[in-house]
């Protein structure tokens, strides 16, 4: 599962707000209960789910035939997973017939009393008619899916004509047993045949391959979805409704994306580097061809997390849809797609035993996006995934979380920064020290080991102990099994009398624990490099290096892959040598940051100008950000490289950035570049060309962003349109601004948008709107997971707390008083 797209910068912003509010006391009887994986009393074998959907109640209406034997001891029950169903009947299938049960239901678990008692490998098919009635099931989510009631039917009666109806599900974690009984556990494998009646319309997608459809006379057709390979429940998936599937494929396999039709003539450029991608998985990474019998990927709309590996099914999220003029910015799904297809292989092929192995799943997929952007990208962007993802799990403030977790307060809330985050960077550690050849050799035989089994933390450390021969319960126990990172301060001296550089690294982290590292240290003299590894072992340590001369840089952690903290006492010519030399991507924009703090010099300025001209994307939008913070700096020549940026640069980004810092200067002669600007094929370069007209002719920006409010527009452009309606219209721009706001896809930029959104409401006299309005945040906020609430809800609630404040002062009392009615009791 890729996490829900409300990042850790975003909760960054809001963590004063949380500072201020009031923690309740946490009940810590959980860090008694180890979380062992569940036992297996009963083994699935096959599940055969006959279902029908009850669109004007939103229920499944089910005939379940599941086959299973007892695991290794004799047993005469049999206990489900089944929440909040109607259970009409339960029985045994034999010879034929149907032999009812005696059971016991309590709205969670069918406990069933089966006929006699069964024998290890003895199998059993028992029967279910049932209705499943998620939405009148309640239970929380978690950080990475919003609820957790399994099936949804998106807009089932067709009230809303602006949203298609549709059904998909959700089993991660333990969800699917909400729509079909089971026993939800991810130590579970069974193979399947879904049968589904649909509306004729409609198209379906589950596990597998589709074997049958047959059209019924009632409008209806009846498809059948057939899974010989075995996998674990919670990747159980249906999807229903009116897509365009789009057909492309991978050595004879189907490979298809369903999308809504109005995407349907970008669906390649959206889903199109998946064959690619499958090759590279197979063939340089894994060794294993893909396992399954086709891949398909499908966009639900409301969808409760980011994307869910199902097998042979992937579930999207609605932003993975993008139109022609986002995707001249870049696909901004394309990590996303990678990830979950390699939990095709990490994941669904080998499933971790429990959710305390999580990491055996999530860090894995995480660390593909590394992978896939090495591939097809370049090590540059390579690195920059491994930063920002490190920077994630820094920020984080999970330091204090083992990555193997066998005490944690519930299931969900192993979806964090620490089993996707950190746990990527070990494996890119481990990368290193291994090396790329062993590291992929010892996860080619992780998954055959374990193929259609489960996986854990130890059974990888075997499995890269038998490929390298190297004892790594070290590795394992300080990285796995343990918590928090080191914080590394460098410093170096050079003794001109003995021709030696020393190095002193310290770990000044709390407490007790001192990591063991291996930490690659390259010397420099002019062009000249020489690589040294050595091994940190204590609180502090001194290395000495026999050199010709004073070096001109000393790179500690060359390559930048230690997960750390690290404070790097450089001067600013080791780190302007450190930007021409060194190379990485890391190298660079460190000593872009660096040469930021000290940009009044000439060569911290020159270290800055340098990188506009850098050959990756990612630094010369990292130069531009200096100098937009920094534009009284400037000089004319660097201002001319600005204009070339902003004009020409193959990166729309760039260019959006480019002219960012152009508005800075306020300078009217760029007023016919703005406006031409707005017009753009890129929504990033229109928004920012449209903000920056803004700020030297705003009567021109209002005019002009009521003329490109009359055609659809996403990202940069929708926002910027909606600011400045804001800012400078008034309350006749509601339904603009509204709807805006509605159509922003759950995440961080929605979230932005709050304070906005709230300040126009303050101009806002019309009751009815004024309502919609708030409701349009309030419904924002409850659908933000509970793991975040705690610190967004603050955040939210200030900001409401404030609009209530300036419609009393004007005297607004219904208004004040609806307010007031969205908010906490204490507010």
């Amino acid at each position: 599962m890729k996490k829900i797209l409300l990042t850790l910068a975003v909760l960054g912003c809001v963590s004063l707000w949380a500072q201020n509010t009031t923690k309740e006391k946490q009940d810590d009887a959980w860090k008694k209960e180890y979380r062992a994986f569940a036992t297996k009393v009963n083994d699935l074998v096959h599940t055969k789910l006959d279902a029908k959907f009850d669109y004007d109640h939103s229920y499944l209406n089910g005939k379940v035939w599941i086959t299973l034997h007892p695991h290794f001891y004799a047993t005469d029950s049999l206990t489900l997973d089944a929440k909040g169903m109607n259970i009409y009947k339960v029985a045994l299938v034999k010879a034929g017939k149907t032999i009812p049960l005696q059971y016991n239901y309590d709205s969670l678990f069918l406990r069933i009393h089966l006929d006699k008692t069964y024998k290890s490998g003895e199998n059993y098919t028992i029967y279910i008619d049932y209705t499943a009635k998620p939405n009148e099931f309640k239970t929380e989510g978690s950080a990475a899916i919003t609820d957790a009631k399994g099936l949804y039917f998106i807009n089932p009666k067709g009230t809303d004509k602006e949203k298609p109806i549709q059904i998909w599900t959700q089993g991660e974690t333990e969800a699917n047993s909400v729509w079909v009984p089971t026993i939800d556990k991810p130590d579970q494998k069974t193979t399947q045949e879904f049968i589904l009646t649909v509306p004729s319309k409609y198209v379906s997608l589950s596990n597998g391959k589709l074997v049958s459809q047959v059209k019924n006379t009632d409008g209806t057709r009846t498809d059948i979805w057939r899974m010989d390979l075995p996998h674990a429940p919670y990747l159980f998936f249906i999807g229903v409704g009116d897509y365009a599937v789009v057909k492309d494929s991978y050595k004879g396999k189907e490979v298809n994306y369903y999308v809504e039709k109005a995407y349907e003539k970008v669906a390649r450029k959206i889903f199109g580097y998946t064959p690619e991608m499958i090759k590279f998985y197979s063939e340089k990474v894994t060794g294993i061809d893909f396992p399954w019998v086709k891949y398909s990927q499908i966009v639900g709309r409301d969808y409760v997390s980011g994307a869910m590996e199902n097998t042979t099914a992937t579930l999207h999220q609605e932003s993975a849809q993008q139109d022609a003029r986002e995707l001249t910015d870049g696909n901004t799904w394309e990590e996303v797609i990678a990830h979950e297809l390699f939990h095709q292989w990490f994941g669904d092929l080998v499933t971790c035993e429990s959710w305390s192995n999580l990491t055996v799943n999530e860090s894995f997929a995480n660390y593909s996006e590394l992978l896939w952007a090495e591939h097809k990208h370049g090590k540059d962007e390579a690195d920059y995934v491994n930063m920002r993802d490190m920077t994630g799990y820094l920020q984080s403030g999970s330091a204090n979380k083992d990555l193997v977790r066998f005490y944690y307060r519930d299931k969900e809330d192993m979806f964090d920064a620490v089993s996707y985050n950190k746990g990527g960077r070990i494996l890119h550690m481990l990368r290193h020290y291994v090396g790329d050849d062993a590291f992929f050799a010892s996860l080619h035989k992780y998954l055959i080991d374990n193929k259609f089994g489960n996986g854990n933390a130890h059974k990888l450390r075997l499995a890269f102990e038998a490929v390298t021969g190297k004892d790594l319960n070290w590795y394992f126990n300080q990285w796995y099994f343990g918590s928090g990172h080191p914080k590394l301060t460098i410093n170096y001296a050079y003794d001109a009398s003995t021709q030696t550089q020393k190095v002193f690294i310290e770990q000044t982290q709390g407490g007790n624990k001192i990591f063991k590292l291996p930490i690659d240290i390259d010397i420099y003299n002019g062009n000249n490099k020489k690589r040294y590894t050595v091994w940190m072992e204590d609180k502090a340590d001194t290395f000495s290096f026999p050199v010709s001369a004073k070096p001109d840089n000393v790179n500690v952690d060359a390559d930048k892959i230690l997960l750390a903290e690290k404070k790097d006492n450089k001067t600013l010519d080791e780190y302007a040598f450190q930007f021409t030399h060194a190379g990485n991507y890391i190298d660079r924009r460190e000593a872009i940051v660096f040469a930021t703090a000290n940009i009044k010099d000439a060569t911290a300025y020159d270290i800055v100008a340098k990188a506009l001209y850098d050959p990756y994307f990612r630094i010369r939008m990292k130069a531009l950000e200096t100098f937009s913070n920094h534009h009284d700096q400037l000089k004319d020549g660097t201002v001319k490289r600005i204009e070339e940026l902003a004009h020409n640069d193959t990166y729309k980004l760039v260019r959006a950035a480019a002219i960012d810092v152009l508005a800075k200067l306020k300078n009217n002669a760029y007023r016919a570049f703005f406006l031409q600007a707005t017009t753009d094929s890129s929504y990033s370069v229109a928004g920012a060309a449209l903000e920056a007209l803004s700020i030297i002719d705003s009567s021109a920006a209002i005019t002009q962003a009521n003329q490109l409010s009359k055609a659809p527009s996403k990202g940069r452009l929708n926002t910027a349109i909606s600011n400045i309606s804001i800012q400078y219209g008034d309350e006749s721009a509601f339904d603009l601004v509204s709807s805006s706001f509605d159509k922003l896809p759950f995440g961080q930029e929605k979230f932005q948008q709050v304070p906005s959104f709230v300040q126009f409401l303050t101009k806002v006299t019309d009751l009815d709107k004024f309502k919609k309005g708030v409701d349009m945040i309030v419904s924002f906020r409850e659908k933000i997971p509970d793991a975040y609430k705690q610190q967004t809800n603050p955040f939210i609630n200030n900001f409401l707390t404030g609009l209530k404040a300036k419609k009393e002062a004007a005297g607004a009392k219904d208004f004040a008083d609806y307010v007031q009615s969205k908010l906490p009791a204490n507010k």
